[in-house]
């Protein structure tokens, strides 16, 4: 039985990603009914998006004490995003919290080879929550 067909017999819904030429998976969503292209990242902890892209989306941000650190950076100030919309091809989660950040470096270094401008992360807090089933040989993965 092939992966697909076990999957989406148990519910999960099909989601088509795209790889970059840095290696790096996205997908695109809709974030408060805004269009953008998200890195599908298993090891960032929290799903973020830019402080330079909160207003493409119609983010409220508020107050955070947390420290972000990441690949290329560390120590970056961050705000919360709370209350969210979020849809990968109809799969849709209400109620959805995200970690504002600077994202320049982040995309500074993706120009170099690719001109995909991305918006966001999917981190491992979403992954985890919508049981993420990522297929690597058919650029897809799976949510339920």
């Amino acid at each position: 039985m092939q992966l697909r067909n076990l999957l989406e017999g148990k519910g999960f819904q099909r989601i088509v990603l795209r790889k970059m030429t840095t290696g790096h998976y996205t997908c695109r969503v809709k974030l408060n009914a805004k269009k953008g292209v998200f890195i599908i990242d298993t090891g960032a902890s929290s799903s973020c998006v830019g402080f330079e892209h909160a207003g493409i989306f119609n983010l409220t941000q508020q107050q955070s004490d947390i420290i972000a650190a990441g690949a290329g950076d560390s120590n970056m100030k961050t705000a919360l995003a709370l209350n969210n919309v979020l849809e990968l091809e109809g799969y849709l989660t209400k109620n959805i919290s995200f970690v504002l950040f600077d994202l320049s470096h982040v995309n500074k270094a993706i120009s170099k080879v690719d001109p995909t401008i991305v918006h966001g992360i999917l981190g491992a807090d979403y992954l985890k929550k919508h049981s993420a089933v990522i297929d690597y040989g058919r650029n897809c993965m799976y949510l339920k």
